[in-house]
């Protein structure tokens, strides 16, 4: 058997309810002075009520950043830094935007090491901040993965990946997720199916824990991802889901995500198409691409989704109008004149493109994003 490592979350606590024992966790960390990183709607919504009783009861100061939006960039991290200036620790509740950034802000406030000579794989030095995060969102999986994505000052995706950003909690609180509406519940819930397909094909570091965690999530979410989009107040399906992305999150943590990725960071960073939808929209034609090399995983897989005989491909291809996504690049606002500056951007994501299971040309990127629009 090939020789692999795994690491993950240190802590993942899974209740309803559980927001509300933020403050203890957060005082077993030692910190008294928490960081709430969180964006306005999250807020405003009251989703962050509970966990901030639960930090005051405890005696512990807080400090809120709540500026996060959709595809975080390096100008977002840099107030947060800012407003989040003094505290011993951080806690993120939100979507991956804030998780995001929460976790960079964990390292900067204890590091000195400039943003740039982190990006990329294993380029963090030193620690960071006891950190919490707290998705409301079943769909990055961004509370047991080591990345961190920003968009850069000239637009471009870019990732920070390194173990010190694991968190030392994850909290999934289904109840947080209630409610959510049906167009963001679709999108990252596929975006989380995506992130279990690209680990179980993953080229260079498919193993058989995040094999295991893969399937195990695509049995959840693939099995409720219809029910939550109708029924969005059905707890049950919620905390299916939460799960279902949190284990597909660990399985892409250790087994890398692919060209669906790759071909999706341009789509955000030049058109702020929300990474969920991103990835739907091209997920299908990548999939088809990659088949000749990965029918018999996908095979697998697509007996875990769908109806014996459907492709993967197909049976993707019919769910995303079913529940509620556009299908096309025109959709979101691409023109046809932009598709070649996409595949060339997909083409610099060489951090992700190294993992698919079909070598990726940028004639191939270019032909499959005409396949999409």
């Amino acid at each position: 058997m090939q020789e692999f490592t795994f690491s993950t979350t240190g802590r993942i606590v899974f209740a309803a309810g559980a927001s509300d024992r933020l403050g203890v966790l957060a005082a077993e960390l030692g910190v008294q002075h928490v960081g709430l990183v969180t964006d306005r709607t999250v807020r405003e919504l009251n989703l962050t009520k509970f966990a901030e009783k639960s930090m005051n009861s405890a005696g512990l100061k807080v400090s809120v950043y709540d500026g996060t939006s959709p595809d975080p960039t390096e100008d977002m991290l840099e107030d947060a830094l800012k407003q989040l200036a003094g505290c011993d620790g951080i806690v993120s509740i939100g979507g991956g935007s804030s998780l995001d950034i929460a976790k960079l802000v964990a390292v900067r406030l204890c590091s000195s090491q400039p943003l740039a000579q982190m990006y990329g794989v294993g380029n963090v030095t030193g620690a960071r901040l006891p950190l919490i995060l707290v998705p409301t969102t079943a769909g990055t999986g961004s509370e047991v993965t080591p990345i961190s994505i920003l968009t850069t000052r000239t637009q471009e995706k870019m990732g920070v990946v390194s173990e010190v950003l694991l968190p030392d909690i994850a909290l999934l609180d289904p109840d947080l997720t209630l409610g959510l509406p049906r167009s963001v519940t679709a999108a990252t819930g596929v975006d989380a199916m995506v992130h279990a397909i690209e680990a179980y094909t993953s080229k260079l570091k498919k193993n058989p824990v995040s094999d295991a965690l893969a399937r195990e999530a695509l049995r959840l979410l693939g099995g409720n991802i219809k029910r939550v989009c109708s029924h969005p107040d059905d707890a049950d399906a919620r905390g299916a889901m939460l799960l279902g992305s949190c284990l597909a999150g660990q399985a892409f943590a250790n087994a890398p995500v692919a060209a669906v990725h790759a071909l999706a960071y341009p789509l955000g960073g030049q058109f702020h198409v929300p990474h969920g939808l991103s990835n739907c929209l091209v997920l299908p034609e990548v999939l088809a691409f990659n088949a000749p090399q990965a029918s018999e995983l996908y095979d697998e897989l697509a007996r875990i989704l769908f109806e014996d005989g459907v492709t993967l491909a197909d049976g993707f291809r019919a769910l995303a109008p079913e529940i509620g996504l556009v299908t096309t690049l025109r959709d979101v606002g691409v023109g046809e004149h932009h598709l070649e500056g996409l595949a060339r951007d997909a083409m610099k994501q060489t951090r992700l493109l190294v993992n698919n299971p079909r070598e990726v040309t940028y004639a191939d990127a270019l032909e499959i994003y005409r396949a999409v629009f």
